[in-house]
């Protein structure tokens, strides 16, 4: 938008006189006789700033400033009026003029309301490219009290100076992609893209095209060349989701990626890439292997620096401080807050959804909950603690989960040694006893560092 300024009067000599006294101040101006010669001219022009007279022949002001409004919301308005016509003014203003002349003005009284509008512009344009940028850069927060969160961030920090791919393990909803933004934030590329791949929800013909990019006519539907992520990724980061889910015949031209720093989009030449790859999975990669769904060169090559993230189980640290943040975001000007009760209550929950189960949540209790703190009655009932002599569907089971809650790794570490002792270090016999697969017992050992004696 251009920085002219556009005078509509149908008095010759006002016009005129607004015309001079504007060009002599330095700005470029514009005139127009009426509100339809203006809104021609400012579809054209789109001035920074209109002055116009109220009461005109043809097209009046109000009419025009409806228009202008309506259709150019950032060109600001003054409106001219008589004496004794003041309230004209005011209603003009409250319809969005931006301020008023009333007739006769001195010159220096017009350059002033010039000048004031055309300051305001420049805060209106600097607040539009500040809010932007915020939005760009707003990374969420990561919130943690827990330490093997913290020494996971500490970790992550380390290795961000690092090229390395990194592997996030861990169930869905801990954060794996909100850790991934922030190693790419402490990295040297930083200011290059950051560009995010679910590889579980591209439909398997497609994932090929979805990564690498394709050429105009490839196949059916390819009605123009299109970059793949690692080509919108070049310089910065590619966040590679749900690992795991890729088709294993799309796995050896992500591992000639990591390898050679190549691409070939479908159709297309060999093109080299500079993409830093982020990848997470929620699945046991190891167990993959061995059903042969994941090939165990490009595991070795992901894993360079392989990082477990503990669900929100085992950071039981970390609830009162992530809940009342979402309940803060989301509550908007109320203060809402949570009762101990309600605090004790969510950690001796399990979280099978973890933090986005932990938000989801919050975000519910905002909209419904009526008054300013969050009672146990707000909670659903799978979140309430038991009351005495509640105990339907569990008072069989060998364990009772203490009201402030258990890590279910310590619960199946524990059992698992207790199984081996019962069976002389007998692994197969321990399986059996547990109920599971020799298999998944070996891999629990070597998962928990565990050395049967």
């Amino acid at each position: 938008m251009s920085d002219n300024i556009l005078v509509v009067d149908d008095d010759d000599s006002l016009r005129r006189m607004m015309e001079h006294t504007l060009q002599q101040a330095g700005y470029l101006v514009s005139v127009a006789r009426d509100g339809d010669e203006a809104l021609a001219m400012v579809a054209k022009e789109q001035p920074r700033l209109i002055i116009t007279d109220l009461k005109m022949e043809r097209m009046g002001g109000f009419e025009l400033l409806a228009n202008v409004h309506r259709e150019y919301p950032d060109i600001l308005m003054i409106v001219v009026t008589a004496f004794g016509s003041v309230e004209s003014a005011v209603k003009a203003m409250q319809r969005g003029a931006h301020d008023y002349l009333v007739k006769p003005f001195s010159r220096e009284a017009l350059r002033l309301a010039v000048e004031r509008a055309l300051s305001f512009c420049v805060l209106q344009r600097e607040n539009k490219q500040l809010r932007k940028q915020l939005e760009e850069s707003s990374t969420p927060q990561l919130i943690t009290a827990a330490p093997n969160m913290q020494q996971l961030i500490d970790t992550l920090d380390r290795v961000a100076t690092s090229e390395v791919p990194l592997l996030l393990s861990g169930e869905s909803g801990t954060g794996k992609e909100l850790l991934a933004r922030r190693l790419h934030d402490q990295s040297a590329r930083a200011a290059q893209p950051f560009v995010a791949l679910n590889c579980a929800a591209i439909p398997q013909g497609l994932i090929e095209s979805e990564m690498f990019g394709h050429i105009k006519g490839s196949f059916t539907g390819a009605v123009k060349d299109r970059k793949g992520k690692f080509e919108q990724a070049d310089g910065g980061t590619l966040f590679l989701d749900e690992i795991g889910e890729l088709p294993l015949d799309q796995q050896p031209k992500l591992l000639r990626v990591l390898q050679l720093g190549e691409i070939e989009p479908v159709g297309g030449q060999t093109r080299s890439v500079d993409v830093r790859v982020v990848a997470a999975t929620n699945l046991d990669l190891a167990e993959e292997i061995q059903q042969g769904k994941f090939r165990e060169d490009l595991y070795y090559r992901l894993a360079v620096i392989p990082l477990e993230v503990p669900p929100l189980r085992r950071r039981p640290e970390d609830i009162p401080l992530l809940a009342q943040h979402f309940l803060r975001r989301s509550a908007g000007t109320r203060q809402l807050c949570l009762n101990d009760a309600v605090v004790t209550a969510l950690q001796g929950y399990s979280w099978p959804g973890n933090v986005r189960e932990l938000q989801n949540l919050m975000q519910r209790l905002a909209i419904l909950c009526t008054s300013e703190v969050v009672e146990l009655a707000d909670l659903p009932p799978n979140l309430r603690p038991r009351q005495s002599g509640d105990t339907a569907g569990v008072k069989d089971s060998p364990f009772m989960l203490p009201a402030a809650g258990f890590s279910l790794d310590e619960l199946e570490k524990s059992a698992i040694l207790q199984a081996l002792e019962r069976t002389g270090g007998n692994q197969t016999k321990a399986a059996e006893l547990l109920q599971i697969p020799r298999h998944v017992l070996l891999y629990r050992l070597e998962k928990y560092d565990l050395k049967p004696s």
